[in-house]
């Protein structure tokens, strides 16, 4: 697994995988902040493009990613987190309304577990996804972050000039 850093405006990312797919996106703080194993190879020159596309989301200049991933995890988190790819920028969706999108309406707490458990943020859209309320909730890095985000979609949704939409991010 190769890793290197990224700053950016939210803290500085670690991201980490293999030469063909990104595996893993963490942020500096948080419960779901990790850090390189003994195992992990580090490498400054790698993920260029993961780069280069994240410099131009936090720009404003981005809004769909278009990378190989590599998301690990059951059948049922990889579901929720495809169907979190499925949320326009800008726009937030509830749990519910995830639950309700992957045709299991009942699944509302085990949406929030997956989305939790999401190892590729800001890439694979976890903070689009708020409370019924339209409140914020938990986020890994934070509901400073969380709102930094959303924030930073919200500015740059509706200005044309920024609409440089690609395919969704694949899955590898």
């Amino acid at each position: 697994m190769l890793y290197c850093h990224m700053p950016t405006p939210v803290g500085e990312l670690l991201l980490a995988g293999t030469t063909e797919a990104l595996r893993l996106v963490s942020f500096p703080r948080g419960k779901q902040a990790q850090v390189p194993t003994a195992h992990w190879e580090r490498s400054d020159s790698a993920f260029g493009e993961v780069k280069t596309q994240l410099n131009a989301y936090f720009a404003g200049e981005l809004k769909v990613f278009d990378l190989a991933l590599d998301i690990q995890g059951t059948e049922f988190q990889r579901t929720v987190l495809a169907e979190l790819q499925n949320i326009p920028y800008g726009e937030t969706r509830s749990y519910k309304d995830v639950a309700k999108r992957i045709g299991r309406p009942d699944a509302v707490r085990a949406v929030g577990a997956a989305n939790g458990r999401n190892p590729l943020p800001i890439i694979v859209p976890c903070h689009r996804v708020v409370g019924a309320d339209g409140g914020l909730t938990g986020f890994g890095g934070g509901l400073p972050t969380k709102r930094f985000l959303l924030d930073l979609e919200r500015r740059h949704s509706r200005s044309p000039e920024t609409d440089r939409s690609r395919p969704a991010a694949t899955m590898a």
